[in-house]
């Protein structure tokens, strides 16, 4: 399982860096959407939607859904659906208080979980859009090496929170959503993460009187992805499935590889605005 974790990742970082650095804003928002409905594609089918005619027609909402923020994302106002999402995490935390809450195949409970994943993906586009082409920002041309620094953190928080947890793992974060994960693999992760937050701002020149901020942002950036973590679990263990897919060996489908990124873009965004980064 590891070893098939490593080459799908040695296959797929090459051709994220390309999509990074190589594509010009709207290339990028237009191939990072569509990457983004394959995970939609998937979440339908955790949500509880039956059928193809269903689950096309609600992609089609979110493919709606991205064309009208697109231009939002150029103006002053960009920062409203950032912020939409980022309210909506302070949510799934009391939503993930209350595991139980959806857990029935009902209609009723499809429609929630199909508005939710509105709310968990949309805005997380805006803001990455946003931060790689520095759209309605000024532009710097460091945009792309904001997005590779993101994902840096939100990568060596997975690394950590998995070696540390291997290692002194014992008390479980959430045994009724998640039962594999534990506080000793949160802390890995925040070590791992505010070092990375403290060597890629340096790089990124951020002043040193700014360096304790960012190291401060990376930190709360990770608690944001590890609710992301714990929402896609709950969902998959309602829906009763292991994985969100299976196109990538040993990573499970493409809603598994977004979850904590997508929790913590709106955070990352936000936060370096805020601090005029």
């Amino acid at each position: 399982m590891l070893k098939q974790r490593v080459i799908t990742a040695l296959v797929l970082a090459p051709l994220l860096l390309a999509l990074i650095f190589l594509t010009k804003a709207s290339v990028f928002a237009t191939l990072l959407g569509l990457i983004f409905l394959l995970g939609m594609w998937e979440w339908t089918r955790m949500a509880g939607v039956r059928g193809y005619p269903l689950r096309i027609a609600c992609l089609l909402v979110y493919a709606i859904l991205f064309a009208l923020l697109w231009p939002v994302c150029k103006t002053q106002w960009w920062w409203l659906p950032v912020l939409a999402g980022l309210l909506w995490w302070l949510v799934a935390v009391a939503w993930l208080a209350h595991p139980r809450f959806g857990a029935e195949p009902t209609p009723g409970h499809t429609v929630i979980k199909l508005l939710a994943g509105a709310m968990v993906v949309v805005p997380a586009w805006c803001a990455v859009v946003v931060m790689h082409g520095e759209l309605a920002l000024p532009n710097t041309g460091r945009g792309p090496w904001w997005v590779v620094f993101f994902a840096c953190i939100v990568f060596a928080a997975d690394i950590g929170a998995y070696s540390a947890g291997r290692r002194w793992g014992h008390t479980k974060l959430a045994p009724a959503i998640s039962p594999g994960k534990t506080r000793e693999g949160v802390y890995g992760a925040l070590v791992c993460s505010g070092v990375v937050g403290l060597v890629g701002g340096a790089m990124l020149h951020v002043s040193a009187g700014r360096l304790p901020a960012i190291v401060a942002l990376a930190l709360l950036t990770v608690l944001f992805s590890i609710v992301g973590d714990l929402f896609e679990s709950l969902i998959k263990r309602h829906a009763g499935v292991k994985d969100s897919g299976t196109l990538f060996p040993g990573h499970g489908g493409v809603f598994d590889r977004m979850d904590s990124l997508v929790a913590a873009l709106p955070v990352f965004v936000l936060g370096k605005f805020l601090l005029h980064l």
